[in-house]
């Protein structure tokens, strides 16, 4: 029996790479990028109103449109008029807390997004979380260029998710 030999590019499913190309991208987005200091700051749900206020947009409607848009890109999700997640970040309590140097929290929704802080950020920050198997708690220290060398026996699972899936952290 022989099998079959396929390269990387062969076994990526190239709708799925064509969805994670369109989300980098929309990452550059101006309005998104707002989101993500708001949520920083306030390490909270975000009420729409709050962000009409505080985001440098031309008018209310151009806000709300964009936060549409990125919510139907699923790179935000917006519940009753509340923006419960910025993806990478959540305004919900998870399993990942980020601790910023001047004491702020904020959760993300995986343990890849939490070490993604950091460089994301330009800082350095402490993810706090637990091992899943055995609820021993982990804190791991990261800097932008990466985390602690210190970090032995400590392991990140991903997993996969249905190419129809959305909102990973929130389970919607």
């Amino acid at each position: 029996m022989t099998l079959p030999m396929k390269t990387i590019d062969e076994l990526l499913d190239s709708a799925v790479a064509a969805r994670q190309a369109a989300r980098r991208a929309a990452r550059d987005n101006n309005l998104l990028r707002q989101v993500w200091r708001v949520f920083v700051a306030r390490g909270a749900p975000i009420p729409i109103e709050v962000l009409e206020r505080e985001l440098t947009a031309p008018a209310r409607q151009t806000v709300r449109d964009g936060l549409a848009r990125l919510d139907e890109d699923d790179l935000i999700m917006v519940q009753d008029g509340v923006v419960r997640l910025a993806y990478p970040l959540s305004g919900d309590p998870t399993a990942f807390t980020v601790r910023l140097p001047d004491g702020r929290t904020c959760f993300t929704c995986c343990a890849i997004d939490a070490l993604g802080m950091a460089p994301m950020l330009g800082q350095p920050v402490t993810v706090e979380s637990w091992c899943h198997h055995c609820a021993v708690p982990i804190r791991v220290r990261v800097d932008p260029e990466g985390p602690d060398t210190d970090i032995d026996g400590v392991v990140v699972w991903v997993g996969r998710r249905d190419p129809d899936e959305r909102r990973a952290c929130s389970g919607h």
